[in-house]
């Protein structure tokens, strides 16, 4: 624990990638292979549930550090992280201990105490703690609440364990797709010299796309780029390998369960294929709303009523492997060919060809664009037709290879009302706004953004929220109504789940309305009647 404490440290400590990239080198360069796995597991996204009730947890840390309810609630609304406020105010260790593996933390102790009655974890989580100093007891109150995550990429452990090994990070991250559990045995397999035998069932890294940055014309000839249209789904690999098939999500979760008429169509698949492409929700022969595909993302069982309700179709747009052989490093353009040819012989199902959007200049393409969202997608897609197939978010060449040429946001001006503050490095500010829309004489919350503002209008918004505050409900503090905000999203639905009965998705302040007063703002009808249009 205090190795990879002293690794959270120096991560959080610095924003430079080479120096991040080194820390995590350094440190895997000496862990045990166990503390090892379950460093990559938690740095990687893992994060086991959380593993003791809020207010259990704050009880005993009160306690322990004799500060009564109100004093430690003060402590947290200054603070706003708990388990930042936790190692704040519990007196100095003892001392003394000896050193703990992160595994035996892990395993012998977060895993074990979940459910366990509160008066037999006091003793236990006082005990731990006295083994730790400040540092150390944030991190393990970070994982105790489930609550872990520092600013590293996935792509950026791959790098530091490619350095700290000396294998390829292109060997790495192959290894780690998939189910990749963290022990002993798994860490060992993962920077050994030879390959060793592969899961049938393990998925390829994904390559992933960069948002376009500027003019279109500055990629270069129209002809050496392949344009798809960005559907608004979920991506996710198609493994069909030793007569099983496997649904991988970008998440790398196994989703085959959840969409059984894929892996159904995925059965015809010759042995030793691997698609890339994305679940869509599919009805009346095109692409249905995301909401829809919603329905099918929660559910591990599935009804005929779901399954009719919320019908599912995968658009494949590559070919990464083919009767066994790996087709990456091929151009993007034999890879599609092939692909063509693979699915054509599935015939009409489940499983569909992502089309080329064919335009022979820029402006006719961007044209096409201008009707992205009336055909139900994002946008467009842009890939090198000479281009590999690469392995995360990379800049192989000078004008890069996959680009998203999306549409730009719809938006709405909408009033800020309540507010709370972040995490990590905003935990002492206030970042996580709720806005809301007219309705009857009323404001009526619609939508809770969280970027979008530069670093100086963060500390705007903050100092106008702490001088502005009317209440506080624990961490939210309801704000007086003055400050009007222009809201992006990407889609709306109808939601029963929502006080004002719709929904949006992915919003994000595009910028702050100085020149609107709050009776400006617009209206909760007049997003309805956006949604009537776009459906």
């Amino acid at each position: 624990m205090r190795e990879f404490a002293a690794l959270y440290r120096a991560l959080d400590a610095t924003t430079s990638t080479r120096a991040k990239r080194t820390a995590l080198a350094l440190y895997f360069g000496h862990a045990r292979p166990a503390d090892a796995a379950w460093a990559v597991y938690f740095l990687c996204g893992g994060r086991p549930r959380q593993a003791v009730p809020v207010k259990v947890l704050r009880a005993i840390a009160a306690e322990r550090a004799q500060v009564p309810d109100w004093l430690f609630e003060e402590s947290y609304q200054a603070v706003g992280d708990l388990a930042e406020t936790i190692a704040l105010l519990l007196p100095p260790a003892s001392g003394g201990a000896t050193p703990v593996p992160l595994q035996e933390w892990v395993e012998q102790r977060l895993l074990r105490i979940r459910g366990t009655a509160p008066e037999l974890l006091a003793p236990m989580l006082n005990g731990w703690w006295d083994e730790l100093d400040a540092h150390e007891r944030f991190v393990w109150n970070k994982l105790i609440t489930g609550g872990f995550r520092v600013g590293v990429s996935r792509q950026l452990v791959v790098q530091g364990v490619s350095e700290a090994s000396g294998l390829p990070s292109q060997v790495i991250a192959e290894r780690l797709a998939g189910d990749w559990r963290p022990d002993a045995d798994a860490w060992l397999r993962l920077v050994e010299r030879d390959e060793g035998a592969v899961p049938p069932g393990r998925p390829y890294p994904f390559f992933l796309a960069h948002a376009l940055p500027g003019p279109v014309e500055a990629l270069g000839e129209r002809r050496d780029w392949a344009a798809e249209w960005k559907w608004d789904g979920i991506r996710a690999q198609v493994v069909r390998r030793s007569g099983e098939t496997f649904v991988w999500s970008r998440g790398e979760e196994r989703v085959t369960p959840r969409f059984p008429e894929v892996a159904a169509a995925a059965g015809e698949l010759p042995d030793g294929c691997v698609l890339d492409g994305e679940l869509v929700a599919w009805r009346d022969g095109r692409v249905a709303p995301f909401a829809l595909l919603q329905q099918r993302i929660g559910r591990t069982k599935l009804s005929a009523a779901v399954l009719s309700r919320a019908p599912v179709a995968y658009i494949a747009y590559d070919l990464l492997e083919h009767e066994g052989m790996d087709l990456r490093t091929p151009p993007f353009s034999e890879r599609r060919a092939r692909l063509e040819a693979v699915v054509q012989r599935l015939g009409e199902g489940a499983i569909k060809v992502s089309p080329l959007v064919e335009a022979q200049t820029w402006p006719g393409l961007a044209a096409l664009r201008a009707d992205a969202r009336a055909r139900g997608v994002e946008g467009l897609m842009l890939k090198r037709v000479d281009a590999p197939y690469g392995i995360g978010r990379t800049r192989s060449s000078p004008a890069g290879e996959w680009w998203k040429w999306k549409v730009d946001p719809l938006s709405i001006d909408a009033v800020l009302v309540y507010a709370q503050r972040g995490h990590g490095r905003r935990a002492s500010l206030y970042t996580d706004y709720t806005f809301a829309l007219w309705h009857e004489g009323a404001l009526v919350p619609f939508a809770k953004a969280y970027s979008g503002l530069t670093d100086a209008e963060i500390a705007r918004v903050d100092a106008y929220i702490r001088q502005h505050t009317v209440e506080k409900f624990g961490p939210v503090r309801s704000v007086a109504p003055k400050l009007v905000c222009e809201i992006g999203f990407e889609g709306i639905a109808q939601s029963a789940r929502h006080k004002s009965g719709i929904a949006v998705r992915f919003p994000r302040i595009l910028r702050l309305r100085d020149d609107k007063r709050i009776e400006d703002a617009d209206t909760l009808e007049q997003l309805r009647t956006l949604a009537a249009a776009l459906s």
